[in-house]
């Protein structure tokens, strides 16, 4: 921990490897997305797209960058930096490493209203609003369910997997009702794509994150490091646990609805991103703005591999977040059972 004192008496605490781990990691991420604007069927150099976004390319160059490929890239930075800022607060105020949307069941329960909508051959803005309704709606659910003076984070882990369960199987149930192409274009949903994302998908996430990211960060941040000790200590120290655990819940529920809502419920990020950064900055806490960068860098890597990784085909961009944060998982279970930690 490095100490900045300011000559008006101010201090800034900061970890120098936590900056440089965040830091690369968003280089690694402008790195890969500059690679994804200059592939594709019309191919560009790196200097081309960035001669393009300065205003120098030619007009069929301003309108597939600006139009066609940015867009996607500025959805998976910020679906990738939103989900992995939601799993990092999930996991600090739980105090559990599973403790992640995908396995509370706010990401299925935005997938049900989106299933709903398909089965009621409603359009693509529609199945947005209800992804984040029904997000909305089942976090309200399992926090009332998980209530009783208080929602400790077990008690919260246990209820999710319930409602998860639950609402699996609505799911499957809808995707039986729904006509065959539109039970397709719900299954390609359910996967997590980027593929035709515009700006219509990637602002609304802008406008939450850029609202939100501020509010976990700096209001709530520090604070959430005092929890991962527990309610009651924290108590002690003068942080309002009740108040403020609801308060980064519903950040967490919004930036996992409005994700879902612009590219699908993309498995593993925010399970996996947090760990990542966690093992790669060497320190305790939630990471906030370390795990939120190496999701961005994740996620835009993995729909460069997916656009990439077959000729002439391209795969959803949650196939390929479920192949590695599934690897990352199994590798990580070996190395705790090796440990001796399982």
């Amino acid at each position: 921990m490095t100490v900045l004192r300011t000559p008006g008496g101010l201090s800034l605490r900061f970890r120098p490897r936590a900056l440089a781990v965040g830091a690369g990691a968003t280089l690694l991420a402008a790195g890969l997305g500059l690679l994804a604007v200059a592939g594709g069927d019309y191919p560009m150099t790196p200097a081309d797209v960035l001669r393009t976004l300065t205003g120098g390319g030619t007009p069929a160059e301003e309108f597939i960058v600006g139009e066609l490929r940015l867009p996607r890239l500025v959805t998976a930075l910020l679906v990738g930096a939103a989900l992995a800022l939601a799993g990092a607060v999930f996991q600090s105020l739980v105090r559990n490493p599973l403790g992640s949307p995908d396995v509370l069941g706010f990401t299925q329960g935005a997938s049900t209203g989106a299933l709903v909508v398909v089965v009621l051959g409603g359009g693509s803005l529609a199945l947005a609003g209800a992804a984040v309704a029904s997000g909305l709606a089942t976090g309200l659910l399992i926090y009332a369910i998980a209530w009783r003076r208080g929602v400790h984070g077990y008690r919260l882990i246990l209820v999710g997997i319930g409602v998860s369960a639950i609402l699996t199987g609505v799911n499957g149930y809808l995707l039986t009702r729904a006509p065959l192409m539109d039970a397709a274009r719900a299954v390609l949903w359910l996967t997590g794509s980027l593929d035709g994302r515009g700006w219509v998908n990637a602002v609304p996430l802008l406008v939450v994150t850029g609202v939100l990211a501020p509010v976990v960060l700096a209001g709530c941040g520090p604070a959430l490091r005092m929890i991962e000790m527990g309610d009651d200590t924290a108590a002690a120290l003068g942080v309002p646990v009740r108040g403020l655990r609801l308060v980064l819940l519903a950040a967490a529920v919004l930036l996992v609805s409005f994700a879902a809502a612009a590219a699908g419920p993309v498995s593993f990020v925010a399970l996996v991103a947090p760990h990542v950064a966690r093992r790669l900055t060497r320190a305790p806490g939630p990471n906030l703005v370390p795990s939120m960068a190496v999701g961005a860098a994740l996620l835009v890597g993995a729909d460069l591999l997916a656009q990439r990784a077959f000729a002439g085909h391209q795969l959803p961009v949650g196939v390929v977040t479920g192949v590695i944060g599934g690897g990352y998982l199994v590798w990580l279970l070996a190395v705790q059972r090796r440990a001796g930690r399982l």
